[in-house]
């Protein structure tokens, strides 16, 4: 078994429905700090726990959080499609996406209607994320949802509120997950 570290990106200089916003923001200057952090607690953990490679998103606040830990541990960071964002049904407009989002909040995985089985996205995600044991890897709040979704056996798309930069831990095989820690939690403009 190794340690996966499941980090949540630092607070971007915008969120998801602000009225005329960066579809892909970068960090403001708390997220700045917050990616410092962040990284300053995973160098403090021993050598025995220490993520040894970093993955995260394709997106910018996802990129920019991993950076600070990126260079502490002198790697190049890998980018891990399956924890962006969680996929919007084909024909939602940006404006449509927060209800649609809010409302699957409140749903079971197998319970969100879309273009896809979003409970098989769900599993998809948990498996990429066990097969990097020994890895940072900087995601979304959706993400960081539907890994714990899927190593504890909650079918909630909604099971907690990880803060920015929060980090997540778990136990890996290399197909399967085991939680360790959930994050720290925090009131959070998603909802």
């Amino acid at each position: 078994m190794t340690r996966v570290y499941l980090i949540r990106h630092g607070k971007p200089q915008s969120s998801w429905g602000d009225h005329g916003a960066d579809p892909d923001p970068g960090l403001d200057e708390v997220g700045r700090t917050q990616a410092r952090g962040a990284s300053d607690f995973l160098m403090a953990l021993p050598s025995t726990h220490r993520p040894t490679h970093v993955l995260t998103s394709p997106l910018r606040r996802c990129r920019e959080t991993a950076l600070p830990f990126a260079m502490a541990l002198d790697v190049q960071p890998g980018v891990e499609r399956l924890v962006a964002e969680i996929p919007t049904p084909a024909g939602l407009s940006e404006a449509e996406r927060g209800p649609w989002l809010r409302g699957a909040f409140q749903l079971n995985w197998a319970q969100v209607k879309g273009d896809i089985d979003y409970a098989d996205w769900r599993t998809r995600v948990a498996r990429a994320v066990a097969g990097h044991g020994s890895a940072a890897i900087f995601a979304h709040f959706v993400v960081i949802n539907a890994a714990v979704s899927a190593a504890t056996g909650d079918e909630r798309v909604l099971g907690f509120r990880p803060d920015h930069a929060s980090i997540t831990v778990f136990e890996s095989d290399g197909e399967t997950l085991t939680l360790i820690e959930r994050g720290r939690e925090a009131e959070t403009g998603v909802l």
